[in-house]
């Protein structure tokens, strides 16, 4: 979908620290992050939660009081009496979001604050009550776990379809494990001159604890570096199969924000600093096992109703689970795997679900705003064989 009037203002989008999972977030609910992150995000940037017209709540994984979500989150922020969707579409949540909010901000509703947030970590068992199984035992179901398993239409789990993407394309161990080495080798960039990169955009979550001091994390949790020699001494995960543990991402929790507003709206809030304009969206779904191959048609719609072509984008970033990923996006676009993801990507500092595709659209301005502006895209796979995208372009 193109917009003609939508932006986000220079530093009006951030994201948390992500934490991989079972770690110092494990037991914070991510309303309560989304919470403390938002208030301090808008706080920092002089944004009046009375700004907002409306809000959209981005997440994949229930959190306790999950059904009170969009409306309790605006309230605790300050920003009573503001509701809005929540949206809930795996790994394509984050561009979901914007492509509400940017629809509502089109269709005059005002400025839009979007919030998307997970909690991986100790995710929720469900039992669906059967009273006709024999003795009458519910159907348990493990909201995470099973929901990474597999996937109900392909009868088959994500990392199956990724080597079944990545045996097509006929990539070699040495490729995958490559393509990891180099996104490592971009995060490390992010974190030179004491974390410059990241400090543009990230906002420590301080979360108050009973007895205790209050949780303060500031930085992104439990990764680790990748070196080449290493990482190809481990063994593949399935026995043919291209991807280790250190070529496939791992989950995490946090959360991301954006303000959403109309062009002139987004320059008075900025504060002079300049715009992202929100050009277009895209959403793409392709066969059966082959997830990974999405981000490409969400791409090309995007930039298709965007009106323009790979040739005319200047970065790139990509939520990509699995390094066969963005080799098959450089084979289809001819846009080289060392153009994307300058800063570091999903595939190193995580997956929180919802919130992933939001820090990565956020770390793609801040990387348009060091080069002096330019055109942007994001794009990335879904559960589901789905992929969304969105580019932007940011200018003063």
């Amino acid at each position: 979908m193109r917009y003609d009037d939508v932006a986000i203002p220079l530093s009006g989008a951030w994201a948390s620290p992500f934490v991989k999972w079972q770690g110092s977030l494990s037991e914070a609910s991510s309303l309560d992050v989304a919470a403390n992150v938002t208030s301090k995000a808008l706080a920092e940037r002089a944004i009046d939660p009375g700004e907002f017209a409306g809000i959209v709540l981005g997440w994949t994984v229930p959190q306790p009081e999950i059904f009170y979500g969009a409306p309790t989150l605006a309230a605790r922020i300050g920003a009573e009496g503001v509701s809005g969707p929540m949206i809930s579409q795996a790994c394509a949540t984050s561009v979901a979001c914007l492509h509400s909010a940017a629809g509502a901000v089109t269709a005059g509703g005002g400025t839009q604050l979007v919030v998307a947030a997970d909690r991986v970590s100790n995710g929720p068992q469900l039992l669906y009550p059967s009273p006709g199984a024999q003795g009458g035992a519910p159907q348990v179901t493990n909201w995470v776990l099973d929901s990474f398993a597999r996937d109900p239409w392909a009868g088959a789990g994500m990392l199956a379809a990724a080597e079944v993407v990545a045996a097509e394309l006929g990539a070699t161990r040495s490729e995958v494990d490559d393509l990891a080495v180099l996104r490592s080798e971009q995060y490390s960039r992010a974190l030179a001159d004491d974390r410059a990169f990241q400090r543009r955009y990230l906002v420590p979550v301080e979360i108050p604890r009973k007895r205790r001091d209050p949780l303060l994390i500031d930085a992104d949790e439990g990764i680790r570096p990748l070196v080449a020699g290493e990482i190809a001494a481990l063994r593949p995960v399935t026995p043919d199969g291209v991807h280790t543990f250190a070529t496939q991402t791992h989950p995490a929790d946090g959360c991301a924000g954006a303000v959403v507003t109309d062009v002139a709206r987004a320059r008075s809030l900025s504060g002079g600093k300049g715009v992202a304009r929100v050009l277009a969206t895209g959403f793409a779904r392709v066969g059966k096992s082959h997830m990974p191959e999405a981000p490409v048609p969400a791409a090309a719609a995007a930039l298709d109703a965007a009106g323009m072509t790979i040739d005319q984008v200047d970065a790139v970033t990509t939520h990509n689970p699995f390094a066969v990923n963005d080799l098959y996006f450089a084979k289809q676009t001819g846009f080289p795997v060392e153009r994307m993801n300058a800063f570091g990507c999903s595939l190193i500092f995580g997956h929180p679900q919802g919130p992933t595709g939001l820090r990565s659209i956020t770390e793609l301005i801040e990387e348009l705003r060091l080069r002096g502006g330019g055109v942007g895209l994001f794009t990335g796979c879904a559960a589901g064989d789905t992929g969304a995208a969105v580019v932007v372009r940011v200018e003063d």
